[in-house]
């Protein structure tokens, strides 16, 4: 059961196009709306959160469930909402996205925050949370304000009785071709691809320290890349450290990677090959080596 929550703020394409693009499976959607702004803002929210119940349901053979948050901007309250629906979700046996592109940053934010802290409780269950991010091809709100200012010259133009009635027609037809746009599409266009894929997953990192010797299996990784086997990553710091390679340093590093890999800290990947672990950096052991290659740089 892939489930994916989805809180609706003032954005369509990028709720609900990534999925379509991208294939995913979806069984279940959640989606989260809230009051935010004024009447209209509060309205216009609504429509768009009817129009994806509506579409994930025709599109993509979803079961789809609306829930609504009381206060957008109050980030506890999120939290536990999303804490609470993510742990009754993998205890069904499901697989949960988490959608932060759209709603306010409190939401957003909490979102996130509660996924990062399911995956830490629950590390046998990390590979079925995915928190991810999709990026717009545009923003409609740049494109209103010029039309703004088109029409703000348009009224000057008229009050001094200079108006061109061919102007007059374009800037009409240009001005309802945008807001149709507008009420169809909220106020971002499209779901941007970056990096071969319309969803960009957010990486958990560990609440715990790397310790000096992970330090050196993780640079050691990151600098070659993978490794066959653990035995052979062994054997590399090893010679790298001008130790003797021996059956105790070898269950030093494998205790190491253990610590480093999925059911630990996870900065580490393992993939089984017959009786060999191939490893390499995950992504949040990536973006940690990369943050800290300057430290040991000037070391």
């Amino acid at each position: 059961m892939q489930t994916h929550i989805v809180p609706v703020g003032f954005d369509y394409d990028r709720l609900i196009a990534p999925l379509v693009r991208e294939r995913l499976e979806v069984d279940r959607v959640v989606l989260f709306e809230g009051a935010v702004g004024s009447d209209a803002n509060v309205e216009y929210s609504r429509h768009l959160a009817e129009k994806l119940e509506s579409d994930f349901r025709n599109l993509l053979g979803a079961e789809t469930e609306r829930v609504r948050l009381d206060d957008v901007y109050d980030y506890d309250a999120a939290f536990a909402l999303a804490f609470d629906r993510i742990q009754d979700e993998l205890d069904a046996g499901g697989e949960v996205w988490v959608n932060i592109a759209s709603m306010p940053r409190p939401v957003s934010f909490a979102f996130a925050t509660a996924a990062h802290s399911v995956m830490v409780e629950r590390e046998a269950d990390r590979d079925r949370i995915h928190t991810y991010y999709t990026a717009p091809e545009k923003y409609l709100e740049t494109e209103l304000a010029e039309e703004l200012r088109e029409s703000v010259a348009l009224l000057d133009a008229a009050r001094d009785g200079d108006v061109d009635p061919s102007a007059l027609d374009d800037h009409l037809a240009s001005a309802r071709a945008l807001l149709d746009e507008f009420d169809d599409r909220g106020t971002t266009v499209g779901a941007k691809e970056i990096d071969g894929s319309h969803v960009v997953e957010l990486p958990v990192a560990s609440f715990q320290n790397v310790k000096p010797f992970e330090e050196l299996v993780l640079f050691t990784v990151g600098e070659h890349g993978e490794f066959a086997s653990v035995s052979e990553l062994a054997e590399t710091l090893a010679a790298d450290l001008g130790e003797e390679y021996t059956d105790s340093f070898r269950s030093k590093v494998i205790y190491n990677v253990d610590r480093l890999g999925p059911g630990g800290k996870g900065y580490l990947e393992q993939e089984r090959e017959g009786k060999s672990h191939r490893t390499r950096l995950s992504r949040i052991g990536e973006l940690w080596v990369r943050a800290h290659a300057g430290e040991r740089d000037s070391e």
